[in-house]
């Protein structure tokens, strides 16, 4: 195999990993209500709750806010479904890069700036909702777990380029 076919691999690879986290990520957001109920139990009956009670707490919290605006204010969620779509149609965003990867570099360099901006996201409107320290910690990790294999794209796209340059028709 060739370096420029090892490189096309590994970019639709690392590709491909990034699509079925973002499609993921959206699905889980359409069930809140029975993922919290889940994750409250698995956390309360676990050392996690003796050795962090904060964490625990603030599951506990989470779990029963989104049951009780579930209950009274159903459509409140429908922002949560709009959260779902909007990750599924990013992954939708990731063909071009599939396809044809130089030429949509700029998909990626996008992804980037929007896993960068993550950060200061979690950190202006964290506080503004109340969201405890930590867990913006946890929010913050996903942008900088997302720009790993980003990263790696790109650092491949760019052997690509390097190897066949993309010269535009005209």
């Amino acid at each position: 195999m060739s370096e420029i076919e090892r490189d096309r691999r590994t970019v639709r690879r690392w590709l491909w990993i990034f699509i079925v986290c973002l499609v993921l990520s959206g699905l889980t957001a359409f069930p809140l209500q029975h993922e919290t109920r889940w994750l409250a139990a698995a956390v309360d009956g676990s050392p996690l709750a003796e050795h962090v009670p904060a964490l625990a707490g603030w599951v506990d919290r989470v779990r029963d806010g989104i049951a009780e605006t579930d209950d009274r204010y159903p459509f409140l969620a429908y922002g949560t479904d709009w959260l779902a779509f909007a990750h599924l149609v990013i992954a939708v965003a990731f063909w071009g890069p599939l396809r044809d990867p130089v030429r949509n570099v700029w998909v990626i360099r996008w992804a980037l700036i929007a896993c960068a901006g993550i950060i200061p996201l979690a950190l202006i409107c964290g506080p503004l909702r109340g969201i405890p320290l930590y867990w913006r910690f946890i929010d913050m990790s996903f942008g900088v777990i997302g720009a790993l294999p980003l990263l790696i794209v790109l650092r491949g796209i760019r052997r690509l380029e390097a190897s066949h340059p993309y010269r535009p028709a005209g």
